[in-house]
């Protein structure tokens, strides 16, 4: 074993203990941590924010640019998806009607 394997194998231990203690930094305490209320409010929507900031990019970019036609499969798949998702309010529903505008407009006709 090379040493550039002993600090390979350093490095990642340590970044998974790093990523277990900050994971893990809100369950360690016996008791509740005290917040502000607007910290709590703000907290709440935390997750959706990071959502929509890794899937708008993959909605309206393409190789590091916004893309640049209407026809790109993506656009009618999400509109469909957001449609169903207003109307019915179920994730799975969303997930899959999105894939089946996707797909076939990707796959079967090239867009």
């Amino acid at each position: 074993m090379s040493w550039d394997d002993v600090f390979s194998l350093l490095a990642i231990v340590g970044l998974a203990a790093i990523t277990l203690v900050a994971r893990a930094f809100f369950m360690i305490p016996e008791r509740e941590i005290p917040m502000p209320d607007w910290l709590r409010r703000g907290l709440k929507y935390a997750p959706l924010a990071a959502l929509a900031a890794v899937i708008a990019p993959e909605i309206f970019m393409a190789r590091g640019a916004l893309i640049g036609s209407l026809h790109d499969a993506r656009l009618p798949a999400v509109l469909c998806a957001t449609a169903y998702y207003f109307w019915k309010r179920g994730i799975l529903g969303t997930i899959v009607v999105g894939m089946l505008v996707y797909l076939p407009l990707h796959i079967g006709l090239g867009w």
